[in-house]
């Protein structure tokens, strides 16, 4: 049986991550983080011109290769304007909500290096001034990145450095509760990328090579839709996405189990894949649940519509609050590992 501490590594390296900001195009500094890790638990891992990072965790058949995708990039936001106020108008990277980002605090990385707090707020955001704040509609053309500098300008701003096409980084606010639940903004997929490191140690922990050669893409644009286009090795006839497990009205998944998707937004996944995947999971005694996703769409598929001849499937730990306040669990994480344990019959 696999021990419990590598879901309990998955975690530290997942909180780890999580502290690395990340948005879709500010990737190298995840990258490079990754490579490293990957790189501790003695396996090849190498940053690809793209910017991801492809891993190899070794094997005995090359020509029936299995890739694991997962992907460090996360959802945040970029300078679109220096309002005449002094405050910073944006733009979304991926699926970011102005519902629930309102109110977060942000970084703002320039150019030149530095790093400047803020934190984004509804225009006029005092509820004691603004006679409209509860009927406001939120949008990114209604909510503004209030810096934490003595700035009334837009000049004031640009002599911070700060310019139009700067990144901002949300705070992930990463916690783990006692009772084991795991909550954090971009779990989706940080807590993924440490799920596979986790999975990696066990193979190094135990001498393990595979009957059949793994690899694994960390991707680094998959929340702009073409993170894992690019990139399978030779070899590879199926690939898994390792990412979030849906989890609310609906749906059968919950945070303590593995989601075994079976269709989403791109279509349904390989019938056989999903099939072995079910399979895996109950000669490992994990618990899981099969789903449809109708709002989703993963790294795997942009693999396959970029032409590669592959099969493919899609996994993760259950998360709740996906593109928000996200919340995890432990157990989802070490079921998942079993998942992958049992596909891969090591």
């Amino acid at each position: 049986m696999l021990d419990q501490l590598y879901a309990n590594f998955a975690w530290e390296q997942a909180a780890e991550l999580l502290a690395v900001d990340s948005p879709s195009g500010f990737t190298h500094n995840a990258a490079v983080w990754v490579k490293n890790a990957f790189e501790q638990l003695g396996f090849t891992a190498n940053i690809t011109t793209k910017g991801g990072v492809i891993v190899d965790l070794g094997g005995e058949n090359d020509e029936d290769g299995l890739l694991l995708e997962a992907h460090t990039d996360t959802l945040g936001a970029m300078v679109a304007q220096i309002k005449a106020n002094g405050r910073l108008l944006v733009s979304p990277l991926g699926g970011m909500n102005p519902n629930n980002a309102e109110a977060e605090n942000v970084r703002v990385y320039t150019r030149d290096g530095n790093v400047i707090d803020g934190t984004l707020q509804l225009c006029n955001a005092s509820i004691h001034v603004n006679g409209e704040y509860n009927n406001t509609k939120r949008s990114f053309d209604a909510v503004e990145v209030v810096l934490d500098e003595v700035v009334s300008s837009a000049d004031d701003v640009k002599a911070l450095g700060i310019q139009v096409g700067d990144m901002v980084c949300f705070d992930p606010r990463t916690k783990r509760t006692t009772s084991g639940y795991l909550k954090s903004r971009f779990l989706d997929d940080k807590l993924s990328v440490g799920i596979l490191l986790g999975f990696a140690k066990y193979l190094s922990d135990n001498h393990i090579v595979p009957k059949r050669h793994v690899w694994v893409h960390i991707t680094v644009y998959e929340e702009v839709g073409h993170g894992g286009s690019s990139s399978v090795p030779a070899g590879v006839t199926e690939a898994i996405s390792v990412d979030m497990g849906c989890v609310g009205d609906g749906l059968t998944c919950t945070e303590r189990d593995c989601s075994i998707c079976a269709k989403d937004s791109g279509g349904p996944y390989s019938y056989e894949v999903v099939g072995k995947l079910i399979a895996a999971a109950k000669a490992e005694n994990a618990s899981y649940a099969i789903d449809v996703y109708p709002y989703y769409g993963s790294d795997v598929e942009a693999t396959l519509r970029a032409g590669n001849d592959i099969r493919h499937g899609l996994i993760g730990a259950g998360v709740y609050a996906s593109h928000g306040y996200e919340r995890s669990h432990i157990d989802g994480v070490y079921n998942t590992i079993l998942v992958l344990k049992g596909y891969l019959e090591v």
